[in-house]
């Protein structure tokens, strides 16, 4: 394999920056190195070891609360099977406000408990790995899992894209598995609703927003680089 003039120098510029405190990997050309380096197979494993060097160096300078990979699944496990509990109040209360809010509850507590095991699940399936968990985004905090990116190269663009894809579709169905239990209940009209609302809310959330800078738009980035390759050879 033939290593294009430059990016040598270009990793080793960036990792020298990195490890003198600078994590700004955007404004480094990082990303557009990477984009480059992405476009082939055979550049994306050669460079994966270094490249997943810099990214984690730069992701544990700038996010200092960091959890065990097993240590978040299993908060999130809890919270899930928290959700299940909720569920059988609802089919065992004769309270409907206390059935009522606790579907509901089912319904926001999956929401969030199997969106990162989904994306862990199926990106250990594909053969990429994960470093940490980590609270993300301002307010409110939610969580995140960390690829460990040299593994996150090495594997397929679809592969990449079923990982990244995986997390969003559980997400959005979270809601609606738990209204599929309204019919059993004596669960009120309003709390129904408001699990249809909530799921279809997500959907819009995530075709106005997450199409541009979260899952989806990964999810696309990568089918385009699985194109590109495809048209390549």
């Amino acid at each position: 394999m033939r290593v294009p003039q430059g990016f040598e120098a270009e990793f080793d510029r960036i990792e020298s920056a990195v490890d003198a405190g600078n994590t700004d990997l955007r404004a480094m050309g990082f990303w557009r190195l990477l984009a480059k380096v992405k476009a082939d197979a055979a550049l994306s494993a050669h460079w994966a070891e270094q490249a997943g060097r810099i990214d984690r160096k730069a992701f544990e300078a700038r996010v200092r609360r960091r959890f065990p990979v097993w240590f978040g699944n299993l908060v999130l496990l809890v919270e899930a099977m928290a959700g299940a509990f909720a569920v059988g109040i609802a089919l065992g209360s004769d309270e409907e406000v206390v059935a009522g809010l606790a579907l509901v509850f089912a319904g926001v507590a999956w929401s969030v408990a199997f969106h990162c095991p989904t994306h862990w699940l199926v990106g250990r399936i594909v053969g990429i790995g994960f470093t940490a968990y980590f609270l993300a985004g301002p307010f409110p905090p939610r969580p995140g899992v960390k690829t460990d990116y040299a593994s996150y190269l090495r594997a397929s663009p679809v592969a990449r894209a079923w990982m990244h894809g995986s997390g969003a579709v559980v997400t959005k169905l979270a809601p609606f598995i738990a209204l599929a239990f309204w019919p059993a209940t004596d669960v009120p009209t309003w709390a129904a609703i408001a699990l249809a609302a909530i799921g279809v809310f997500q959907i819009v959330t995530d075709v106005v927003f997450s199409t541009k800078r979260g899952d989806w738009k990964k999810v696309r980035r990568e089918l385009r680089v699985a194109r590109a390759r495809n048209a390549s050879r």
